[in-house]
């Protein structure tokens, strides 16, 4: 395919040498330079603290990453490994390592031919986030002969004040056109579907709104345990790793309004609006959960508490359950229940939208007669699709009703998705930002969640495979509801 947008630039990556480098980014691109016809687009930059690569040995570390993420023929790898990768050391990150830096580049760019239009991806730990984008703008380097783009990967601070001191540190050296914060979930092809499935079909559109729609459901439930990450996700929660951001963003795609215009700002203009329009969270419309351990007949799983890193007696919460109020003219009195949590029965993700069952019943002669309410599940993932729910006549006598669903699949139509990163790392080379949070954005969200950081309330144990503690079934039978799983 060709890609018609995307300008000859150096992509650099701080962090060239980590983890989220060799697993996401490098495939990603990887898979961006062959799909699009990017040949002579763009060169990269790995850029870390290492002393000990060169050119030709970071090569060879990026073709073993590609072999093992990507399945290509070694042939293949190595042949783009040669032609596209560069190296160099920030070393302890001093005004002279990153002056040196700047030599490299422009070296780089003069021997490609490039006019001088840069990427600088920060894949580093969020404390590396601001000394980053100081040394970058003390030696110029938020400045360019060409464009000049800075990507940082979430978490966006971890409170309201971080967070603002890092939009304060960014905005120093780089206007807001400049950044990308990147949130990998907003680069799904179900998520960008989402806009067009309101949007661009009037059926759904129409009946979008608190006269049709009983209750929005979100989860995103996570399989797995903490892993290796115990050292970050110990001092951070779900909270922090999950509802602020991934949660968050799918809350406000699925309630904001129609934007004047398709574009970036038009887009983040809505989501923001949404986000100022949540009443404040009250402590009983919070569940805040932590997996224990399992056992039976024999298995044993650990719980939170026996993960290796994990400190004694944390409070960590591993799933939170929340019920919100958009208070606005379109979602006024309808409840949004999000939860996310880890070791769950499953991992899915998914929007599930509950419509009003009819004002009256018209079979109520029928003794046998129940009817359901119609739902629209939409499937982030696995799976990615939707389904829709509504009620038909069973064949026969009488007025039996029995629930069917209509059900469409990505991969039956338009076979394998592209992984989210593909996407957004094409955006940022086209200059497109409507995928990304803005900062302003990331201020109102930390102010609706800050007061729950310290919220004294308890964490609820639930069992590894479940669907978290069953204080969250509570928060939503208080309204006559059940949480649903398509």
């Amino acid at each position: 395919m060709q890609s018609e947008h995307v300008d000859p630039h150096l992509f650099i990556v701080f962090g060239g040498t980590g983890d989220l480098m060799r697993r996401k980014l490098l495939p990603a691109i990887y898979h961006l330079y062959h799909h699009y016809d990017l040949s002579g687009k763009f060169k990269i930059l790995g850029v870390s603290r290492s002393g000990d690569l060169d050119d030709e040995s970071y090569r060879n570390f990026a073709q073993e990453a590609l072999n093992e993420f990507v399945g290509e023929s070694h042939e293949a790898t190595g042949t783009w490994c040669n032609s596209c990768l560069h190296f160099q050391s920030i070393g302890k990150g001093t005004p002279e390592d990153f002056g040196n830096l700047k030599k490299k580049i422009e070296e780089i760019e003069a021997e490609a031919g490039l006019p001088g239009n840069r990427v600088f991806y920060l894949a580093l730990a969020p404390v590396a986030f601001p000394i980053t984008t100081v040394g970058l703008g003390n030696v110029g380097l938020n400045q360019s002969p060409g464009w000049t783009r800075l990507v940082i990967e979430k978490p966006f601070g971890k409170d309201l004040s971080t967070a603002q001191e890092l939009n304060n540190t960014i905005h120093q050296h780089f206007e807001e056109s400049q950044v990308y914060r990147i949130d990998h979930y907003l680069g799904k092809e179900t998520v960008q579907n989402l806009l067009a499935f309101r949007f661009a079909n009037p059926i759904f559109e129409s009946i979008w709104n608190r006269d049709r729609v009983q209750n929005v459901q979100i989860t995103v439930a996570e399989q797995l345990g903490v892993g290796t990450r115990a050292g970050y996700y110990d001092k951070a929660g779900a909270l922090r790793d999950m509802v602020q951001n991934h949660l968050t963003q799918l809350l406000t795609l699925t309630a904001m309004e129609a934007p004047a215009t398709f574009d970036a700002d038009a887009i983040r203009d809505e989501k923001v609006k949404v986000l100022k329009s949540i009443k404040p969270i009250s402590p009983s419309d919070v569940i805040f959960g932590q997996y224990g351990p399992f056992h039976n007949n024999g298995h044993s799983e650990p719980g939170y508490l026996q993960e290796s890193g994990v400190a004694p007696g944390s409070k960590t919460e591993t799933f939170v359950g929340l019920r919100l109020e958009v208070a606005n003219w379109r979602w006024q009195g309808v409840p949004f229940y999000l939860r996310t949590g880890k070791r769950m029965r499953r991992r899915v993700t998914q929007i599930v939208v509950t419509f009003r069952k009819p004002p009256i019943s018209l079979f109520r002669r029928y003794e046998e007669f129940h009817i359901n309410s119609n739902r629209l599940i939409l499937t982030l993932q696995p799976d990615e699709g939707f389904d829709i729910h509504f009620d038909v006549k069973v064949p026969g006598q009488g007025m039996n009703l029995q629930r069917q669903n209509l059900r469409f699949r990505y991969d039956e139509k338009f076979g394998q998705l592209p992984d989210g990163y593909e996407t957004l790392l094409h955006d940022i080379m086209t200059n497109d930002q409507t995928l990304f949070v803005r900062g302003d954005e990331v201020e109102v969200a930390w102010k609706l969640y800050e007061p729950l950081l310290t919220l004294a309330v308890p964490r609820f144990q639930y069992e590894v495979g479940d669907w978290g503690p069953q204080e969250a079934n509570q928060l939503v039978a208080e309204r006559g509801h059940r949480w649903v799983i398509g």
